[in-house]
């Protein structure tokens, strides 16, 4: 009786290790900016940045063999003849393999070579991509792997039904996507919408609301724009944002008119105890989760596969989104769609933002890329426009498409298009303000 005893309070301990102890290890790593050699930024960047400084020279072979493989890793799994989606982006992954060729050789048309174009692709955001994902992975587990995620999905099933109209249990998904990747929100997602958990409707808000871009990606977007030193006012108020144009959209068409029948609904959860039960909750996932080894080598295998998958594909249409910005009006087309939303504030740069953001369907990373010698305004701006407009060419639409949720290109692009601009007309004034405090 007293061995048994003793296992379950040894098992508790454990538990209350790795859901309070390795949680926070994650919330430091990504929230708690220390300074070092008189930089102050995220433990994550710093680390990233020694990585970078270790590795010299090597850097740039290293993420020019992880493009090479992410564009061979298609045809090695018959991935590619799954779809004509798999076959476009299969194709686009090749080309992105060339491009990166020419970006380390030095080889290729000189415009290519004009230092916005590949000398910067492939430097500050692919490099630096290449590796954060992986090393931002092993520390997303501290954050995913051990409750804490169960845990603030108990303490926030209130408010997702009125707010969202989506179930309490997609808070999970919502904060997966937000500090794990959309990747893993969208798996998420589908798997319970296939069990009949959730409605059309449902999984389709899940899907183009909350599976944005992760915090690693932030963190690339922010040293991009250069916002590093207000880090965690742009990390919180970009997840605001976000959230605040999902609770918007989903009372829109197209999604509100989208199937609400459900197999299997979720019973009302009582209100009495919350907090109690979020705590258990955290725990019993903490009872579960693998062994810490296990778990960052896993993440680690993860992260290297979404490294080789999304880095070809950022390198060929971030190369061609570059291309058209540069020698093409398309983007300025489309962007006057968006001044109205941008001019309204009066802030200097107005047009330059309406037409950047226009570029965040092809790639959610060219609005930074076009702005990063903007004015701060409209830089801590086109951050947020980077992740809160969620749907983007290059990963995440291919993503939703390969998912059982019926949403269409169309209705995709609709909904970024609503997106974009319910988020300047949030993001400008919040850009605004945050340059006020300064």
């Amino acid at each position: 009786m007293e061995q048994s005893q003793s296992r379950v309070s040894a098992s508790d301990a454990l538990a209350r290790f790795r859901l309070l102890f390795l949680s926070a290890v994650g919330i430091f790593f990504f929230f708690v900016p220390i300074s070092v050699n008189g930089k102050s930024t995220i433990p994550l960047d710093h680390l990233v940045s020694q990585i970078k400084v270790w590795l010299g020279s090597g850097v740039a072979w290293y993420a020019f063999a992880m493009i090479v493989i992410g564009a061979v890793y298609p045809f090695v799994t018959g991935q590619w003849s799954k779809s004509l989606t798999d076959k476009v982006f299969s194709v686009l992954k090749v080309m992105g393999a060339g491009a990166a060729l020419m970006a380390v050789t030095g080889a290729g048309p000189e415009f290519l070579h004009s230092k916005d174009m590949l000398p910067f692709l492939f430097e500050k955001l692919v490099i630096s991509v290449g590796l954060i994902v992986p090393v931002g992975a092993v520390f997303l587990s501290f954050l995913v792997s051990y409750g804490l995620l169960e845990l603030i999905g108990i303490l926030v099933q209130p408010v997702m039904r009125p707010i969202w109209r989506t179930p309490g249990r997609s808070a999970i998904d919502a904060v997966a996507s937000f500090v794990g990747s959309y990747s893993l929100g969208l798996l998420i997602t589908n798997r319970v919408y296939k069990s009949g958990q959730y409605s059309a409707k449902e999984a389709a808000i899940i899907a183009t609301g909350f599976s944005t871009v992760s915090a690693t990606f932030m963190i690339i977007v922010a040293k991009t724009l250069d916002l590093m030193a207000v880090w965690n006012l742009y990390f919180w108020g970009t997840l605001v944002i976000t959230f605040i144009v999902t609770a918007i959209t989903v009372r829109l068409p197209p999604l509100r008119q989208m199937d609400e029948s459900v197999a299997d609904p979720e019973p009302d959860a009582g209100s009495e105890g919350r907090l109690q039960t979020a705590y258990q909750t955290g725990m019993n996932v903490a009872r579960q989760a693998p062994a810490l080894g296990s778990n960052v080598l896993s993440t680690i295998k993860d992260g290297l596969l979404m490294t080789i998958s999304i880095l070809p594909s950022i390198m060929s249409v971030g190369l061609i989104g570059l291309l058209v910005a540069k020698y093409t009006p398309v983007f300025e087309w489309l962007g006057y769609l968006f001044y109205p939303f941008t001019a309204v504030w009066g802030i200097e740069g107005a047009k330059e933002l309406a037409q950047a953001s226009a570029s965040g369907l092809a790639e959610m990373f060219l609005p930074a890329l076009l702005l990063r010698e903007a004015e701060f305004v409209v830089r801590l701006a086109a951050a947020v426009i980077c992740v809160s407009s969620v749907l983007f060419f290059s990963a995440s639409i291919p993503c939703i498409l390969s998912t059982s949720i019926p949403l269409s290109v169309g209705r995709l692009v609709v909904i970024w298009f609503i997106r974009t601009a319910l988020s300047l007309l949030l993001a400008i004034p919040f850009a605004m303000f945050v340059a006020g405090q300064m």
